[in-house]
């Protein structure tokens, strides 16, 4: 938001004072002020005002102008102007001989075989509007000869304030509160805002005004006619640009400048086109057209500004094309209000149109300035135009109210919050200058909190020490170091397991860690043949690539392996990251921590990668939990997932994740050649599972026997179940040797350890064992491999 140091002026007296340095306090004090200060009309010189006494055809041109200028020095000046708008008689801006306007300094030069001893400007030229239809037409009464800077207020401080540091201060957006926190810097009284009285129209007809909506706190109105002026004074144009706004017409630009004053939005209907005010909102959607032409679709949930049954614009954004102000509008129905600051920003979302006025009502503006905006703006309408008629009384509907904020506090507290001695008269020349009510009985203080600082911004006693202490100047406070204990906090259990788990992945395995959004990426999805799974999707979403949350990492690191393809024929990626399955009872995202594993590889096969993924998980739980995994098949229910190979992982009966292989038609998306697998645990459930405690055992003295044996069979668990019902103790451990595939089948080698602590066995009692195991599979139809 830009800031006129002249507009401040007009509130608190600044004469004597270094204004590039109140403005350094204001930004150490109040708010941050950008870096960029712009000190306006500081590069024009030597433009004055000067009459066109003869305008004259150019004889080769159709476009310039002969013309001879009176600039007050006693002489005519031949100028060539090629503007359209010339006319003997017209006073306009004129830049002489040796003027400088920005970077160029004028001097006579040659045109189209003419001299020309000076240049009649635009007002963009001279840098105080965007108009340059023709050359500036002043209408004020002002001898020739007078500089342009003497006429008009051209020189000016601008300094932009961080609208995010805004966002907690309504009383801020407009400039006569930014002039009271200048005057409590300055220490210099805050001049009143000159408004008319209404009280005298009291007696006349009220407007047609209802509010049958809650979402309006507030709405004034007042009509007024017989308006004949068109055009705002120059000043007020130039203020208006100067703040980044353009200048329309009379009607409009009042509306604006009371804004960017007050921080105060306000409409002007033309009051042929609104005769009964109803504010409300509509049962079904309709579209509307705003005053930028642009249709909008307007759904039930928006507050609209009405006349009877037709709406004419959308309350706190925009008005509507039907009702705006035109050339031959002479009456007007003027709209001040308040409404509620979450709708407003709601509405303004939904419709992606976010404008000044919305900007403002969304930080809760204080509903007591809607009367005082509209006495405003009527003081500055009759100083304009003395011939404008008010013809019904303020008509105001106050339907919410804000509560009155009181605080007490005492000396002491403000001394151990602040840690340093602050004086009862700065305690009370701060709070009453910035507009607080204050009354001191002793040590304690008792402080009445002004309507536009209580919207939203002050309502603890530790708000009233913000104020006190910014102005005090926090660079006035001694630095010092607090003493303060510290205590050890235990880490929760589910992060030391996502961390002891991160460490083994990148230090054992030389996996990359990887960090990705919580969305699905519907285009990526797309490029790979993976569904966008229904799920909670973003409210108002802007782009409908990212409005629906992802219930899985894998589809994500499925695109993340798609990216990194051309740089290493064999990686292996991992996340920790948050997954959503829908809603919980209460209403609220039903939230998950999950670890997600996806290995790469051009080199080897999908068995062997998988496998490797196996061991590592296998690996990986039991040095986190000390336990070991088992594996359950699962049926694939995703686009992703290989309808085969998918394992359930299982840790005391309890499924912590999955483990399978991309599905044929999104690895050969990826890479023809190439094997993906994935796996993804749930990190919240494992760290549920209570970790085992590790055992030693002596290792024996005696020799232990191994025993390998080749079974043909499809899988090790039906081998594994059948080996463990024979178990007996001096068969210590079962594993997998070797798996074998030919045109026969598949086999695999099993690998049986035989000991005792005691003594050295004989190969008679092992190899008793090792054939009631082979009769025992037999039996269930698995056989030796011959």
């Amino acid at each position: 938001m830009f800031i006129s140091m002249n507009w401040i002026s007009d509130f608190v007296d600044l004469e004597g004072l270094d204004k590039m340095e109140l403005i350094s306090k204001f930004s150490l004090a109040t708010a941050e002020v950008e870096n960029d200060i712009f000190h306006k009309g500081e590069d024009l010189s030597g433009v004055v005002v000067a009459e066109i006494k003869s305008v004259e055809e150019h004889p080769e041109s159709k476009k310039l102008h002969l013309l001879k200028v009176d600039a007050g020095d006693g002489k005519l000046t031949d100028v060539v102007c090629g503007a359209p708008n010339v006319r003997v008689g017209m006073k306009t801006a004129f830049a002489k001989v040796g003027a400088q306007i920005g970077d160029i300094t004028i001097a006579p030069r040659p045109l189209a075989g003419y001299d020309s001893f000076g240049m009649c400007c635009s007002e963009k030229e001279i840098g105080i509007s965007d108009n340059n239809d023709g050359i500036m037409d002043i209408l004020d009464d002002a001898p020739n000869g007078t500089d342009i800077k003497d006429l008009y207020e051209i020189d000016d401080i601008i300094f932009e304030v961080d609208n995010k540091s805004l966002t907690n201060r309504p009383d801020l957006w407009g400039h006569y509160g930014i002039a009271r926190e200048f005057a409590t810097i300055a220490k210099r009284p805050l001049k009143e805002l000159p408004t008319l009285d209404l009280s005298k129209y009291d007696n006349l007809e009220k407007i047609d005004l209802k509010i049958e909506d809650e979402l309006c706190q507030r709405y004034s109105s007042l009509k007024v006619e017989n308006i004949n002026t068109n055009v705002a004074p120059v000043n007020m144009r130039i203020r208006l640009f100067y703040c980044g706004m353009r200048a329309i017409n009379l009607l409009a630009d009042l509306t604006n400048y009371i804004m960017l004053e007050m921080g105060q939005p306000m409409h002007a209907f033309d009051s042929r086109k609104v005769e009964k005010i109803r504010i409300k909102r509509f049962d079904k959607p309709f579209t509307f057209t705003t005053l930028d032409g642009i249709e909008r679709n307007i759904d039930e949930n928006t507050l609209m500004i009405c006349n009877d049954n037709t709406p004419v614009a959308i309350a706190g954004i925009m008005g509507g094309l039907d009702s705006e102000i035109v050339e031959d509008t002479t009456t007007l129905t003027l709209e001040s209000a308040t409404f509620n600051a979450a709708s407003i920003r709601k509405s303004a979302v939904r419709l992606s149109h976010r404008t000044d006025a919305s900007a403002r009502y969304e930080k809760s503006l204080d509903p007591e300035m809607t009367t005082v905006a509209i006495a405003r703006f009527m003081k500055l309408l009759s100083d304009i135009d003395d011939g404008v008629k008010v013809v019904s009384a303020l008509t105001d509907e106050y339907a919410f109210h804000y509560p009155q904020v009181s605080l007490d506090f005492d000396k002491d507290f403000v001394d151990k919050y602040t840690g340093i001695e602050i004086s009862d008269e700065h305690i009370v020349d701060t709070l009453t200058s910035l507009g607080f009510g204050i009354t001191q009985n002793g040590a304690n203080f008792h402080v009445e909190v002004p309507s536009y600082r209580a919207t939203k911004d002050i309502s603890l006693k530790a708000d009233i020490i913000e104020e006190i202490t910014r102005i005090y100047g926090y660079d006035n406070f001694e630095l010092s170091t607090t003493n303060a204990p510290l205590y050890p906090v235990r880490m929760a259990e589910d992060k030391n397991v996502e961390d002891r788990i991160k460490d083994i992945l990148v230090k054992r395995f030389q996996l990359h860690e990887v960090h990705s959004y919580v969305w699905q990426y519907a285009d990526e999805y797309k490029k790979l043949g993976m569904e966008v799974e229904e799920n909670i999707k973003l409210a108002n979403s802007t782009n409908p690539n990212i409005e629906t949350l992802r219930r899985s990492i894998i589809p994500t690191q499925l695109c993340q392996v798609n990216y990194n393809t051309g740089y290493a024929t064999d990686f292996g990626i991992f996340e920790v990251g948050r997954v959503v399955e829908g809603l919980k009872e209460d209403g609220l995202c039903d939230e998950h921590k999950k670890l997600c594993i996806t290995l790469f590889s051009k080199t080897k096969s999908l068995e062997t990668l998988y496998f490797e993924l196996r061991d590592m998980i296998a690996e990986t739980i039991a040095d986190v939990r000390h336990k070991s995994l088992t594996y359950k098949k699962l049926e694939a229910t995703h686009s992703y997932e290989h309808p085969k190979n998918l394992y359930s992982l299982v840790l005391d009966d309890v499924v912590i994740g999955e483990m399978g292989v991309a599905h044929p038609l999104v690895s050969k998306k990826i890479d023809k050649k190439a094997a993906i697998v994935f796996a993804e645990i749930d990190v919240e459930a494992l760290a549920d599972i209570k970790q085992e405690n590790i055992s030693y055992v002596e290792p024996s003295k005696y020799p232990s026997i191994e025993v390998d044996l080749s079974f043909v069979a499809e899988k090790f668990s039906e081998i594994n179940d059948t080996i463990k019902e024979s178990a007996q103790s001096i068969l210590k451990k079962v594993g997998v040797a070797d798996v074998y595939s030919d045109s026969t089948g598949k086999s695999i080698t099993v690998r049986l350890l035989f000991g005792d602590d005691e003594r050295t066995l004989t190969h008679d009692e092992v190899q008793k064992v090792v054939d009631d195991i082979i009769e025992k599979l037999k039996n269930k139809g698995i056989n030796l491999k011959m």
